[in-house]
């Protein structure tokens, strides 16, 4: 077969204890799924989930120990850091039961979903699609990604970031409004899922924004922690 150009790479993300890396197909991210950050936004109770997509190509892997570099982007005035347990699918499947959900699960990894807050806040006003505000370029930080059997009870995890070696963001992933697994039910009944899958499964309370020259420290307890400096 013949290209008019080279095409991109495949997108890529670093696995713990493995010199495979896992080929990235599509980023899903669950909005507004941790109670308070539903509140701080405006917004109570357990509403229905509901997705948004970024780019595979928003990816930004940083290696195990590393810091990984994002450029701030244009026409912001209001980054802000969402820290996320992110969940990565190894087994594809369309209306995937809730109670399967783990058997479709390769592993878990640390993100971050950088946000342009203003064009979130503009394009809501408007009702208008969010793209302009979520699936930027770089818009996607992540670090490895620990196999499932490696990772421990995920579900029961301690998540939080610092800015500047001050605390931002801190909750468990256990106050998740939609679990790991219902999440996964919900999500494969709209799109059928595929190996390579990434799943942003929401951020807690603490959102807030981020400047040239800061320095993000994010973890989720068992899975390491993912530093990300913006330049």
């Amino acid at each position: 077969m013949r290209f008019l150009f080279t095409p991109p790479a495949t997108v890529s993300v670093p696995v713990v204890g493995r010199s495979e890396r896992f080929p990235v197909h599509r980023i899903y991210c669950v909005g507004r799924n941790y109670e308070e950050h539903a509140k701080e936004m405006g917004f109570t109770g357990r509403e229905p989930p509901f997705f948004f997509l970024k780019p595979a190509d928003a990816v930004v892997a940083v290696e195990a120990g590393q810091t990984g570099a994002i450029a701030y982007p244009g026409l912001t005035q209001n980054l802000h850091h969402e820290i996320e347990l992110v969940v990565a699918i190894g087994t594809g499947g369309k209306n995937i039961k809730a109670v399967d959900a783990h058997k479709h699960i390769f592993g878990y990894a640390v993100g971050l979903d950088m946000t342009r807050r203003d064009l979130q806040g503009e394009m809501k006003k408007q009702g208008r699609p969010w793209c302009i505000g979520k699936a930027f370029d770089h818009s996607a930080p992540i670090g490895p990604i620990t196999p499932a059997a490696q990772a421990g009870d995920v579900s029961q995890a301690e998540i939080h970031l610092q800015v500047g070696g001050k605390e931002r963001q801190h909750s468990n992933v256990a106050k998740l409004i939609w679990n790991i697994a219902e999440t996964i039910e919900h999500l494969s009944a709209a799109w059928e899922l595929q190996p390579g899958d990434l799943i942003y499964t929401g951020t807690p309370e603490g959102v807030a924004a981020v400047v040239p020259g800061d320095t993000m420290v994010g973890e989720v307890q068992g899975l390491g922690t993912l530093t990300v400096k913006v330049l």
